[in-house]
């Protein structure tokens, strides 16, 4: 094993633990509890990576249970400095493998760079750029290496084993049947078995069943047996907030020869409030294009289903236009899109008292946030780490549980909250267009002044080097968001931008590109001469 490697302290015992998916939380959960001394069995429904490179993975590999599996993610610094400060022979793996890594200097805007003077903590401001199936195809392979741990494929978690233990549920196990070659669900899988465990955690994603089971479980111990106290049955409590929006991928690789385009004044990624893109360069000369619109924007949602419409958008936009243009890149695939982008936030202790013992929820199973932003791998892995210190640091089953949704609100609530400020601000800008509405003529001074802030925010982020410096930092989740403002040096830079006017400002921000009409009107042009074409 490698020796940054964490191992377990000798006054803790290493236990047993049971992992429900081998996405990229149960494999950094893995990793993060394995290391410490546990032993740690994975439970995956879907096949292991197929042997070969990063493109083998990508093209070949079915993941049914990952929805977001083939859409670009973005591995930013808090993920970055986990995985290089604790496991840097895997960093390296990754590097072998193809992923590129991106440090602040590249990407400052061009007028920051001639001035730019290193500064503590710049190193912590960095990237990892590469296609999910690489990380997790150079991550689960890394951990299978593991000497304690083992991970079952193609087997199918159907329910959760538990015993009374003064009134209260207690994870003992799980309930799983192995599927066959040809077994594609678990009603044509092998026989149920048992697997005994002293922890068992999900991280099988956003579609988790742990919910279920859980009230299923908590009857039966509340109502179960003679004279047993009957009580209110309590559910996992879920705050739920819609970020109303769908968005669609494609994927390019660029041609022999050719090279990523400069990044220049034309941005590679924007917000025109009726549409949002980004580009996202990968390994090996991949790259992915995601396009995001409001659910109501029918018309855009189902141009962009047609891989032909979808480029032909892309190509409107100036900030894309150059990857696709003189025939620098050709597509690996369609269009696809993803729906159901909520925010959710699941609560496994109520009234401070835990619904179960020896059992813990990491990742999306438990707080997931609008993929947009870029911050799920990051918070997942973050959740990974939170969790092995608790079981390190607390032996007692309560108090593991106590400690763990502890410190759960107080590292990953400001990013959820954060995040949903974010969708319904996106939110009313997409109602406003709609509705031919003016963003940048508020009806308040209060609207007013966050325009002016933000307007100044933007435009002092590309002209002063702290200022950016501050804002990549809640980028990278290197901080809580909004930390950066107590800086006072920060907070009179932004103010005396205010003073020189919001139309010099908001001219920094506004990304060129076509307006919501003019989209309107290409998208019908171009659907006409696609079906006279026909």
């Amino acid at each position: 094993m490698n020796d940054a490697i964490r191992t377990t302290s000798n006054d803790i015992n290493p236990q047993s633990i049971a992992i429900v998916g081998s996405g990229m939380c149960g494999m950094t959960t893995a990793l993060a509890l394995a290391s410490r001394g546990h032993r740690v069995t994975v439970f995956e429904r879907d096949a292991r990576p197929p042997d070969g490179d990063a493109d083998d993975a990508f093209f070949r590999w079915q993941r049914l249970g990952a929805a977001q599996f083939r859409h670009p993610h973005a591995f930013l610094g808090l993920m970055c400095n986990l995985i290089q400060d604790n496991y840097p022979e895997l960093m390296e793996r990754l590097y072998e493998a193809g992923a590129r890594r991106v440090d602040f200097f590249d990407m400052l805007p061009a007028e920051l760079r001639d001035d730019y003077v290193p500064a503590p903590g710049d190193e912590k401001l960095w990237v990892l750029l590469c296609r999910r199936a690489t990380l997790e195809t150079v991550i689960r392979r890394y951990v299978e290496t593991m000497p304690n741990v083992e991970i079952h494929n193609r087997c199918h978690v159907v329910g959760l084993v538990t015993e009374d233990s003064a009134g209260v549920q207690a994870a003992t196990g799980l309930r799983v049947r192995q599927r066959g070659d040809g077994a594609e669900d678990s009603k044509s899988a092998g026989p149920e078995k048992i697997f005994d465990a002293d922890v068992v955690v999900d991280a099988s994603g956003r579609s988790s069943r742990f919910p279920t089971w859980l009230k299923a479980q908590r009857r039966d111990v509340i109502e179960g047996g003679e004279g047993t106290e009957v009580r209110e049955v309590r559910e996992v409590r879920e705050e739920k907030s819609c970020a109303e929006i769908v968005y669609y991928t494609r994927h390019y690789r660029l041609k022999p020869g050719e090279e990523e385009p400069p990044r220049g004044e034309n941005r590679g990624a924007g917000d025109f409030g009726f549409l949002k893109y980004g580009v996202f360069p990968g390994d090996n000369g991949h790259f992915a294009i995601i396009l995001c619109v409001p659910v109501k924007e029918t018309r855009l949602r189902e141009a962009l289903k047609d891989s032909a419409l979808f480029d032909r958008i892309c190509q409107s936009i100036p900030g894309l236009q150059p990857w696709l243009a003189d025939g620098r890149s050709e597509p690996t695939t369609d269009s696809f899109g993803i729906g159901d982008i909520q925010a959710v936030w699941r609560h496994f202790v109520a009234d401070g008292e835990p619904l179960a013992l020896n059992f813990f929820a990491v990742g999306d199973a438990a707080i997931r946030t609008n993929p947009l932003y870029g911050r799920g791998c990051s918070t997942g892995i973050l959740h990974a780490h939170i969790l092995a210190d608790v079981l390190e640091q607390e032996s007692d089953p309560r108090a593991r549980a106590l400690a763990f949704d502890e410190r759960t609100e107080a590292d990953l609530r400001p990013i959820y909250d954060a995040s949903l400020r974010e969708d319904q601000s996106g939110i009313r800008r997409a109602e406003a267009l709609m509705q031919g509405l003016l963003l940048d003529k508020p009806d308040s001074f209060k609207k007013w002044f966050g325009l002016a802030f933000g307007d100044a925010l933007a435009a002092a982020a590309r002209e002063r080097i702290h200022v950016m410096r501050g804002l990549l930092r809640t980028f990278h989740l290197l901080e809580k968001p909004g930390d950066f403002l107590k800086d006072r040096r920060i907070r009179l830079t932004v103010l005396a931008f205010m003073l020189r006017g919001r139309k010099r400002n908001a001219a920094r921000r506004l990304q060129k590109g076509p307006n919501r009409d003019e989209m309107l009107s290409l998208v019908s042009q171009a659907g006409a001469q696609s079906s006279t074409d026909s």
